[in-house]
This record gives C-alpha cells, sequence and structure tokens, in this order.
C-alpha cells in the first residue's frame, strides 16, 4: 500500500481527480487553482467561483490557544483568501460543523459569532450547511462562492518571463505566533496545576499571535490594485508558506523565478523573536504559511503603479522555466534553490 505522503497533498488530488473531465459547459476549471471557476449563463461575462477548505480539531487548529470566536473569524478568512487570489469578490458562505461531546451550545454562539463578524467585514452573506455530531473533536468545512469579470479572473498560470513578483504584507509571523503559542503550551503542561506563575506573558508579541489567531484576507490589496488599474499575471494566496506558492506558480505557469533575500518583507516582532526562538528568520519567511498575504506577478511596465500601492513589494522576478526557482542570498548572491517545506497536509512529520 501507498503511504499517502509519498504523493503529498497535491499530488494525491492530481491522482484522485485525474480522468474527471467537465461534463457541463458551465464548468470553466475544475480543480487546479485557488477556486473553481463556472459560468453563470450563456453569453455572459459574468464568472462564479467556488472554493472549499477544512479545519479539523488537533490538525489545523489546537482548542488549548485558539479562542472559538478567533477560529470562526479564521475558518472563513481562509476561504476568502482563496477568492480574492483569483482577483474575485467573495459573496456566499456555506459553514459544516461537526461538534465532540464536549461543546455546548454556547461555544457553538462563541464560534458564530467570529464567523459573523468575518461575514459583516467583508460582505458575505451566510447562506447555509450542515451539522453533524463528531467522535473526534470539532470539524469546520466552508465552502465560499464569490464572483469575478471573465476579463478580471488571475489564474495562478499567467506569469509570464520578466513580470515583476509581487507580495503584499509581510511574511512569517503567523509561524512565529504558532511558534509562540506551542512553546507556552508546553511549558503550561509541565508546571503543577493551579500554578499562577505558570500564566504565559506574551507582552510586546501581540502582533504576532493576532497574525496566527486572526488573520486577515487582503480585500484591500485587490481594491487597491483595481483602483490603479493593474490585473496580476498571475496570483496565489500564501496558505503553505512562500516557497511553495512560488513553485505552483512555476508549475502552473511553466516558468522559473528569482526572488532576492533582501527584499523579503518582515516585521520588526517577527524578526527578533526568530532570533530568541534560534530560528533563521528568512526559513520562516520562505516556509512558514497561514500568512494569508496575496502572492501575484504584473507586467514589468507596472513597476511605478506597484510601487504607488502601501504595502506591497516587490520581491524578485519571474524567468525561463530551465532555470528553476531560486532565492538570490543576502551579500553573497548565492542562488538558493527553493523548495517546498511548509504546510503539507500529508507530511511524514
Amino acid at each position: 500500500m501507498t503511504p499517502i505522503s509519498e504523493l503529498g497533498e497535491f499530488g494525491l488530488i492530481r491522482r484522485l481527480t485525474e480522468g474527471f473531465s467537465p461534463k457541463n459547459a458551465s464548468t470553466l476549471l475544475g480543480p487546479g487553482d485557488d477556486c473553481a471557476v463556472l459560468q453563470c449563463e450563456e453569453n455572459s461575462a459574468r464568472r462564479l467561483l467556488l472554493t472549499s477548505d477544512m479545519l479539523m480539531e488537533g490538525i489545523h487548529f489546537d482548542l488549548v490557544y485558539s479562542p472559538l470566536k478567533h477560529l470562526g473569524y479564521k475558518a472563513a478568512m481562509v476561504n476568502f483568501s482563496d477568492v480574492y487570489a483569483m482577483n474575485g469578490m467573495p459573496r456566499q458562505l456555506l459553514v459544516n460543523i461537526a461538534v465532540g461531546r464536549k461543546m455546548g451550545v454556547e461555544h457553538l454562539d462563541e464560534l458564530y459569532s467570529g464567523l459573523r463578524l468575518a461575514c459583516d467585514h467583508h460582505g458575505v452573506d451566510l447562506v447555509g450547511g450542515d451539522t453533524s455530531s463528531s467522535l473526534t473533536g470539532l470539524a469546520l468545512s466552508l465552502t465560499c462562492i464569490g464572483e469575478c469579470s471573465e476579463e478580471s479572473i488571475a489564474y495562478r498560470s499567467g506569469a509570464k518571463e520578466t513580470d515583476l513578483i509581487c507580495v503584499s504584507g509581510n511574511l512569517g509571523a503567523a509561524y512565529m505566533g504558532l511558534q509562540l503559542l506551542e512553546r507556552e503550551k508546553q511549558i503550561f503542561a509541565s508546571q503543577p496545576e493551579n500554578d499562577v506563575a505558570a500564566q504565559p506573558d506574551f507582552s510586546g508579541k501581540e502582533y504576532l499571535l493576532e497574525r496566527f489567531l486572526k488573520p486577515e484576507a487582503r480585500r484591500d490589496i485587490i481594491e487597491a490594485l483595481k483602483k490603479a488599474g493593474i490585473k496580476p499575471t498571475a496570483m496565489i494566496d500564501v496558505s503553505d508558506g512562500l516557497s511553495s506558492e512560488l513553485l505552483h506558480l512555476c508549475q502552473q505557469s511553466g516558468c522559473g523565478v528569482r526572488i532576492y533575500e533582501e527584499r523579503l518583507p518582515l516585521d520588526y516582532q517577527t524578526a527578533v523573536t526568530a532570533e530568541e526562538l534560534n530560528m533563521n528568520v528568512t526559513t520562516c519567511a520562505l516556509n512558514g504559511g497561514e500568512d494569508y498575504e496575496l502572492l501575484f506577478t504584473v507586467p514589468l511596465s507596472m513597476h511605478d503603479r506597484i510601487a504607488a500601492i502601501d504595502d506591497v513589494r516587490e520581491i524578485g522576478y519571474v524567468t525561463r522555466s530551465e532555470l528553476g526557482a531560486c532565492l538570490i542570498a543576502r551579500g553573497s548572491g548565492e542562488e538558493i534553490e527553493l523548495k517546498a517545506q511548509g504546510w503539507q497536509a500529508f507530511g511524514k512529520k
């Protein structure tokens, strides 16, 4: 029997969906991008975007340090981010939950208060879902429906040689937040019961915790790009780590990339905390994941327009596929091959 870890998440998806060809003219794009793309009606330029994500207790979240309101908010953002990564706008949300015996109605009220806050913030309607009991803890499965005009959709497959590679926000902060929470969880578990001194102190690290527990999908960047008259040639959200997402773009677009270490956007707290934990901050930025920033490419001619948008950084450029995907090291200029070392759903560890 072949272990699933040998294929990995995306290899498994390719294997399971191979041979499934669309039978309906309205199915314009199936598996392989951030969203499926459907045509609303014949001769219409409007497109529906569909995405789905599952979050499992013990795999994707830990209720020891994940407040239920934050978890509901984050679950919605994970889905909204996929729609924004297609250059679209989320409109409706379906929420399926499986609940363990330890949870009561008040717990679910908290969870849904986070979902409601996310929907209100991004103008999304919660339109249904399903509920079930669970023997293995809390499970969430959300489906988001978005929309976009035909000419505005940004696929992963459109990057061209000499395009600029851009990323919003900063990288590695969510991963640092997770590291802090895991460290304090272990310390707390090792202390005697009811030991007040064992309470964690996260002073000065609030930003990192927020980035992990309550990320924000970048609707503002999509709106800024449209206002500037920029349509990305390719786009993806940074959920599994910058390296992994760049390799997805390379595979889908048939290209190579060069990114510069000194251009990676890092928050001060991320850099300081990485040093405190004896971790390489560049490695955290490349492979941390769960930043939910937008990674996209634009034509070189768009340099000045991109430079005028707040919270977007040019980090490199697109090159020929035979040159591969590399990081150009700070100082030495050495080219280091990028590897997908971020979140892997079916990884061996």
